[in-house]
This record gives C-alpha cells, sequence and structure tokens, in this order.
C-alpha cells in the first residue's frame, strides 16, 4: 500500500479536510496513468498562488540585478518554444488553458530551468551556452518542466510533507493556530517547492515533455541527444540508487522505449 495513503488514512477523522486520489492529467500517448493522494486542505490555487509570489520575486530580483534576458536572439528562441508547448498542454490538461503562463529568461551560468505550479517558468542561458542547445532540445526541457507543472507534482510533495510531518507531530499543529501551525507550514513550504523530484515524478515528466514537444512540432529524438550531452557534462553524477533522478542511461533507455508512440503525433505536427 502507498506510504502517504497510510499516513492519510490513519489521520483522516483528525483532519477538517482528508486524502484524496486525484487524476491531474489525462495519459496521452504516453500512458501515464498513476493516480495521486492529495491533502485537499492544499488546493491547486492556493499553491499556484504561493509559487506566483516566490516567482516574481525571483524575476524581480533578476531584473534588479540586469540578469533578465528580454530582447536576445535567445530570449525570443525561448519564448517561441514556450508558446507552442503551452498551446499543447490542454491536451493533458484542459484547464491549463486558463493559467497565467510566464516566460522568462535570466542570463546565469546555471544549467537549470523549471516550470513552477501554474504555469510559471524559468529557463537559464547556462543550459543554452553550455550544451549549446538545438530549438528541439530546448524544447525537450521545458516539455519536462511543464509536464511537472500539469502533474502537480509540486502539490504533491507538500501534501507528502503534510503526512510526514503531522504523523511526526500529531494532527493538533494543523487543526490549531499558533506557532507549531506556522513552523508545520514552512516545512511543508520547504519540501514542496525546494527538494528534487522522485524518480517516479521524473519518468512522468520526461514521458509527458516527449509527447508535448512532439505535438508542438518539436523532434522527439532530441530528448535523445540532450541527455547525451547531459551525461557528458555530468559524468560525476552518482550511481542511480544515489540519485533522486533516474540515471542518463536508464532515462535515456526509458525515452528510447517511448518515442515511437509519439512519432506519429510528431509528423502529424510538421505536416501542418
Amino acid at each position: 500500500m502507498n506510504k502517504i495513503w497510510v499516513v492519510c488514512a490513519l489521520s483522516a477523522s483528525l483532519l477538517l479536510g482528508g486524502c484524496q486520489s486525484v487524476n491531474t492529467t489525462s495519459g496521452g500517448a504516453v500512458g501515464v496513468e498513476r493516480s495521486q493522494w492529495m491533502f485537499s486542505m492544499l488546493s491547486t490555487d492556493e499553491v499556484n498562488q504561493m509559487y506566483a509570489q516566490s516567482y516574481q520575486k525571483t524575476v524581480g530580483e533578476a531584473g534588479s540585478k540586469g540578469v533578465l534576458d528580454k530582447t536576445s536572439r535567445d530570449a525570443k528562441r525561448v519564448q517561441a518554444i514556450a508558446t507552442r508547448l503551452i498551446a499543447q498542454a490542454p491536451v493533458f490538461r484542459p484547464d491549463s488553458a486558463q493559467w497565467k503562463w510566464e516566460v522568462n529568461l535570466i542570463k546565469s551560468d546555471e544549467l537549470n530551468a523549471n516550470c513552477g505550479p501554474g504555469g510559471k517558468i524559468i529557463f537559464y542561458t547556462g543550459l543554452i551556452d553550455t550544451l549549446k542547445l538545438t530549438d528541439d532540445e530546448i524544447a525537450a526541457i521545458m516539455g519536462h518542466e511543464i509536464a511537472h507543472a500539469l502533474r502537480e507534482h509540486g502539490r504533491e510533495a507538500m501534501s507528502k510533507a503534510y503526512g510526514i510531518e503531522m504523523a511526526k507531530q500529531g494532527a493538533g499543529a494543523l487543526l490549531g493556530l499558533g506557532q507549531d501551525t506556522l513552523a508545520l507550514a514552512d516545512t511543508v513550504a520547504n519540501y514542496g517547492m525546494t527538494l528534487p523530484n522522485s524518480r517516479a515524478n521524473e519518468n512522468e515528466a520526461d514521458l509527458i515533455g516527449l509527447e508535448l514537444a512532439a505535438r508542438a512540432g518539436y523532434d522527439p529524438n532530441a530528448a535523445i541527444t540532450l541527455w547525451n550531452k547531459m551525461s557528458k557534462v555530468n559524468e560525476g553524477a552518482p550511481p542511480e540508487f544515489m540519485s533522486t533522478h533516474p540515471a542518463s542511461a536508464s532515462r535515456i533507455a526509458s525515452l528510447q522505449a517511448a518515442i515511437p508512440k509519439v512519432m506519429p503525433l510528431y509528423q502529424q505536427a510538421k505536416k501542418s
């Protein structure tokens, strides 16, 4: 039995709102069908609002430091690719058409990108420059990050954090209004917004991202060239069992197995 559900079941009678099984996205051609357990007190809108505040702070700080790139060729590339990918998001999640999507490029050597809850995208120039990314490879990364947002992996992590902390402290902290409640909320926010995604979540994002890119007219084979590049950069990475992310070899194998499922979508998109 899923550990999150065990915690929820034991604590349900003590909570104003319990745990619920949700399907955040449709399965798509890649067949991501896993049900997710979420605490009902953590609504999608609340999590999106929490992240939007953090996102605006990050963008504001980048702007004040002069590293927010709005006009370069790469900035225009990132925006154009995001627009095509975002147009495909409702295939997996219809309500994402109403999200307040944002896309920003930040000048930094950091090899990173993310799409937070509610469709808030940040891409770092370090990824483009260091890996010499093609448009198809940028789409592979961005599709992966968008998939995390569509699947609400951040909210799922926060729900898990509530379960863990509730088991340690007891549900009383959730029902009160004292310092224990505030401390618990801080812990949950930290888990949900800062910790790495699980291997299962990373695999889901890989698969959905692959399909998003294909539907948007980007070659799904670029996901393979991307991870070949990443594996060379991360040659000192720990073995898979020591990491919260799949090792490059297993990640590439999973993507290669899924490419035939999405190739017809790519070919159709290219024709149109």
